[in-house]
């Protein structure tokens, strides 16, 4: 995954103007849109409409959904607590607004196309502070007033399973059978097996204004990866959730599923996403990372702000990782040996390291491993921004680079091994409840220690397994 300049450089195939979707629709191509935002989650919620209706009333006025959407567990349970959301409240509607730039075809769907959606206060308009696209957007707000544009891109991993969602459920989840029965990293002839799988997912995110680079092989038994182009933030977040969305239900018309789990299976490789970032002038032109510093031990030249933002990353990173692993499930990634991180270090070309420099020149950026393919990335990319930007306002520096195995060092600090204690973290951080406000902070924690109140109240099968003979 290149980054050789700003702003959004490929192709815009797939993309829709109303007067294109018009078009469509009197010619009888298309017949419904999909009016969708995501909730806290990462998951696209929403409505279909009647295309016509979309063009008549919609896309101007947008459409009503219920607010509990930002306040329920994985599985729709309304959950007490939350101050935007109750039944003391009544569980009223926000409004959904069609951000028409997202309006494109949803090739993998029939005569359907998507946009998505800013949520706002049905009374007085105003976006709604705890959504999650808008906690991104004052975000990459925030940057804009200091002057720079944030490009990232993410490497989204996932596991291919030959069992259906619905025959994954009938098995009770249990035996699922991986698309392949060895590691197959790079891996051309068990990528080709699966090829009729993810060749239909870059075919369709292409045809769908989601550009694709690469698709490849993982580190783990029908593991996979597929690489989406780099764009602003915000732009990118979109392209994240539409490819999520876009896999699933691709392979759900073929029979099979594929999860996003952070760990489907301890014997198994953890799906990641890796987080690509980088600095660029407002106008997306000239890049801020490269410079005339050299690096000690490596060919990379550097600026300060280059510096600053790395160590603006490191600074925040345990406060960070709630947002970049928002699940019990999400702490069982990080193991040593397995290409998770465990230690917060940085590193040029150093995949045990949990921030990886790579490229150099106008592509240089900084890699963060530590999120996995089940976080949201508007909270992934709005925590990487404050985080940075803090470093740059206070020219933090980063530590000295770490050169060898960050396994086995010690003395680093270390990523969360768990859920309450990232969660700790994040509540204790002065910055997110300065950048992103403290409703927004409180409404995340409520959020995370809902997930692990539901699982600490369950009985695992591991446990009867273990216990229920010999305790």
């Amino acid at each position: 995954m290149i980054h050789t300049g700003g702003g959004t450089a490929a192709s815009r195939r797939g993309m829709l103007s109303l007067e294109n979707l018009r078009t469509l629709v009197n010619q009888g191509t298309i017949d419904t849109v999909v009016l969708a935002f995501t909730d806290m989650q990462g998951r696209l919620q929403g409505k279909r409409c009647s295309a016509r209706y979309f063009l008549e009333e919609v896309a101007r006025d947008g459409a009503e959904a219920c607010n509990y959407l930002l306040a329920v567990d994985v599985e729709m349970n309304t959950v007490d607590g939350y101050a935007m959301s109750s039944w003391e409240q009544g569980y009223g509607d926000v409004r959904c607004v069609p951000d028409l730039s997202t309006l494109r075809r949803a090739t993998w769907l029939e005569h359907t196309a998507i946009v998505l959606c800013d949520v706002v206060d049905e009374e007085g308009n105003a976006l709604v502070s705890v959504a999650p696209r808008t906690i991104l957007k004052r975000q990459v707000e925030r940057a804009a007033a200091a002057g720079v544009r944030v490009m990232t891109a993410s490497e989204l991993e996932f596991f291919v399973l030959r069992d259906s969602y619905a025959a994954a459920e009938r098995k009770h989840f249990h035996d699922l059978e991986p698309f392949g029965w060895y590691l197959e990293d790079y891996h051309t002839l068990q990528g080709r097996r699966l090829e009729p799988l993810v060749g239909q997912i870059r075919h369709h995110l292409e045809a769908s204004g989601v550009p694709v680079e690469f698709s490849k092989g993982e580190w783990g038994p029908g593991q996979h990866e597929v690489n989406v182009r780099y764009a602003d933030a915000l732009e990118m977040a979109d392209r994240h959730v539409l490819y999520k969305q876009a896999a699933k239900e691709i392979a759900d018309q073929q029979n099979l599923s594929l999860t996003f789990m952070a760990k489907v299976d301890e014997r198994w490789a953890g799906s990641s996403m890796h987080v690509h970032s980088s600095l660029w002038s407002p106008d997306g032109a000239t890049p801020l990372f490269e410079g005339e510093s050299a690096i000690p031990g490596t060919r990379v030249r550097a600026t300060d702000r280059f510096r600053w933002w790395l160590g603006g990353l490191m600074t925040h990173a345990r406060a960070s990782t709630l947002l970049f692993a928002p699940y019990v499930n999400s702490y069982k990634r990080y193991q040593a040996g397995s290409f998770a991180p465990t230690g917060i270090a940085w590193s040029y070309d150093n995949r045990t390291a949990g921030f990886r420099v790579v490229g150099h020149g106008r592509s240089l950026r900084v890699e963060c491993r530590i999120p996995g393919a089940d976080a949201n990335p508007y909270l992934v990319f709005a925590a990487t921004i404050a985080a940075g930007l803090d470093g740059v306002r206070r020219h933090l520096e980063p530590p000295p680079m770490f050169t060898g195995d960050v396994y086995k060092a010690e003395g680093l600090p270390r990523v969360p091994r768990s859920l309450p204690e990232a969660i700790a973290e994040f509540e204790a951080s002065a910055l997110f409840r300065e950048a992103l406000g403290a409703d927004v902070v409180e409404h995340l924690v409520h959020f995370a220690r809902t997930e692990q109140r539901k699982f600490d109240e369950v009985v695992t099968s591991w446990e009867r397994r273990r216990y229920l003979e010999r305790a």
